[in-house]
């Protein structure tokens, strides 16, 4: 008889990330109570997007725009560090702008 194994899961990437960097990860949908959400002509996966805040034994913490969302490690999908975000530009608010119909 074999004695219990003791290696690690496989390759999980996110594993690796250091905090700070900026992270998509894609995750099964659960509802509060941790159900799986799998309904026919449902989607099974969303996607987190965000900075990374910590990464442990039980998965990844994302600070989102939305807020912080720890994802478990056994609901990771897929995941990779991508670009940090764009800046956002303020929008000209409308007495900045230069219209040519004032001038008439």
């Amino acid at each position: 008889m074999n004695a219990p194994s003791t290696a690690r899961p496989p390759h999980e990437p996110w594993r690796a990330w250091a905090p700070g960097v900026r992270v998509v990860v894609r995750r099964l949908r659960r509802d509060d109570d941790g159900t799986l959400l799998d309904a026919p002509g449902e989607p099974r996966y969303t996607d987190v997007l965000g900075d990374l805040l910590v990464v442990d034994e039980t998965g990844v913490l994302v600070r989102t725009r939305h807020g912080d969302v720890h994802v478990a490690g056994a609901d990771i999908a897929l995941g990779k560090i991508v670009p940090p975000a764009p800046v956002r530009r303020p929008r000209p608010r409308p007495e900045d702008r230069d219209d040519d119909e004032d001038d008439a």
